[in-house]
């Protein structure tokens, strides 16, 4: 049998300054999009990557004064943006537009200070005008609904508080990031039946590990991959989750090539990621 040939994975979400990023160096993993670091130090990431990896960058979270992740060991000052006002809306976005950031994020964590609607509706609006995305940490009763409410075009997390199928179909139009494997079990659970009723009203969901929270594979994240299957991906679905959709086709550096056949299951998937080279050397 010829060695079949696919795309290289793209992880949606991670966060390159608390891993050892020169690991994904030629590895199945072509692409990362950082969701929150210190501005300077994930510009320069982009612009000298690990061999073989394109980064994409989100800047900094913004959020409310002392919102999260203020104050968290993990995140630098230099991690997180506060947004007070309206002036402080336009000035961020301005700052992400001027600096090519790839998306705005913003966090809703209800345990700690929040944006008001009023702000975070701003917030997507003025970043839409600039032609920025915006994707949304929403973590805590409502705040998927916020998101969803507001405009916001990505939830960085699959949702793991329940949602109402009325819910789901105002934010059908949707990117889902997956993440599933920092999960608890109980909250996987939820977050999968999310995922599975969201896809059924045609939301669109990718593969996504949060890369630096807690003790996460660098590179292939097979537990990842397993839990998207478990949420009903399979087949060309599933390889979009993976790998991305490329109208334009695929540069011959972003190909792996494998001795195995097209997985159409996420076990496939595993063993097919496992096994892949690049199909040129980094």
């Amino acid at each position: 049998m010829a060695d079949t040939v696919l795309p290289g994975i793209v992880d949606h979400h991670v966060h390159l300054g608390l891993v050892d990023h020169g690991l994904l160096a030629g590895g199945p993993v072509v692409e990362v999009h950082d969701l929150g670091w210190v501005p300077s130090e994930v510009l320069a990431l982009r612009a000298s990557p690990p061999a073989g990896v394109r980064v994409r960058v989100a800047g900094p979270f913004h959020t409310a004064p002392g919102g999260y992740p203020s104050g968290r060991s993990w995140a630098p000052d230099g991690a997180v943006r506060a947004v007070a006002d309206a002036a402080d809306v336009r000035a961020a976005v301005g700052d992400a537009v001027a600096a090519g950031y790839d998306l705005v994020k913003v966090a809703l964590n209800a345990s700690m200070p929040l944006l008001p609607d009023d702000l975070l509706a701003e917030m997507v609006e003025e970043a839409h005008a600039a032609g920025l995305p915006v994707g949304v940490h929403a973590e805590g009763s409502g705040q998927a609904e916020r998101a969803i409410t507001a405009g916001a075009d990505v939830l960085v997390h699959a949702p793991w508080e329940p949602l109402s199928d009325a819910v789901l179909e105002r934010g059908r139009g949707m990117t889902w990031i997956s993440t599933l494997a920092i999960h608890a079990p109980g909250d996987r659970q939820v977050a999968i039946d999310n995922i599975r009723r969201f896809r059924a009203l045609g939301g669109t969901v990718r593969y996504g590990t949060d890369m630096g929270n807690g003790p996460t594979p660098v590179g292939l994240n097979e537990a990842e991959v397993l839990a998207l299957g478990e949420a009903g991906l399979g087949g060309p679905e599933l390889l979009a989750a993976l790998c991305g959709e490329h109208p334009g086709g695929v540069p011959d550096e972003r190909l792996l090539t494998s001795p195995l056949p097209v997985p159409t299951t996420a076990a496939e998937a595993v063993a097919w990621f496992r096994s892949a080279r690049r199909l040129v050397a980094c």
